[in-house]
């Protein structure tokens, strides 16, 4: 590369590196949740329990049903008016990420724990043991390792649909980009440093995914 063209990604990197510092808190915050949170859904979507599931599956069907861009003006717009709840754009941006991953990870949970055969769930019952200790005991740990790989999936593409926080007024990694751009014109060189950026973001994770089902599926 040019001398100058590296010159000039060096003076920008102290901007971009900010706006990927927004982009790591909020994506590592959601998947956080969205972990924690989905595994609690995936065992609750699992019990079966009519109410539970109810309630759960309208959940599902309303973020599913409404784009994430709407849920993101939806949660910074109208708390403000409705509740008089002021979020500030980085809470908004983590709090429907981590409301999306919960859905997603939570649908990857339930169906790994339905996916171990029926009859080690009527086993366990059957020597004593309560449905806490059965899936403590026997269903999570089994589907642990049928959901880990999926669920990498899930953290590259919450990771990849944060740069949607843009439009709420979160100088993430691609504003910080657009930004640059704005005042040198230089697109190619800052979209180029957008894109090795978010590759190594990603990427590790999903050569991590493809490395587990490689070893599990001959486990």
């Amino acid at each position: 590369m040019h001398s100058s063209a590296i010159d000039f990604l060096m003076l920008s990197a102290p901007q971009l590196l900010r706006g990927l510092q927004q982009t790591v808190v909020i994506a590592a915050s959601a998947i956080v949740v969205s972990t924690l949170g989905g595994l609690l859904f995936g065992v609750l979507r699992s019990l079966n329990i009519p109410f539970v599931s109810g309630v759960l599956r309208l959940y599902l069907e309303l973020v599913r049903a409404v784009p994430l861009l709407v849920w993101l003006f939806v949660f910074f717009f109208g708390l403000p008016i409705a509740l008089g709840l002021d979020l500030s754009s980085i809470s908004c941006a983590i709090l429907v990420f981590s409301l999306w991953g919960i859905t997603e990870v939570g649908e990857v949970a339930r169906g790994a724990i339905q996916s171990l055969p029926r009859g080690q769930q009527e086993a366990g019952l059957a020597i004593g043991l309560s449905r806490q200790q059965l899936y403590r005991y026997i269903l999570l740990p089994q589907a642990l390792r049928r959901l880990i790989p999926p669920t990498m999936n899930v953290y590259t593409r919450l990771i990849k649909t944060t740069s949607l926080s843009v439009l709420i007024g979160v100088t993430e990694v691609i504003k910080s980009g657009q930004q640059i751009i704005e005042r040198t014109h230089e697109s190619l060189l800052i979209y180029s440093a957008l894109f090795v950026l978010y590759f190594l973001l990603c990427f590790p994770l999903s050569m991590m995914a493809r490395q587990l089902e490689l070893r599990w599926s001959h486990g």
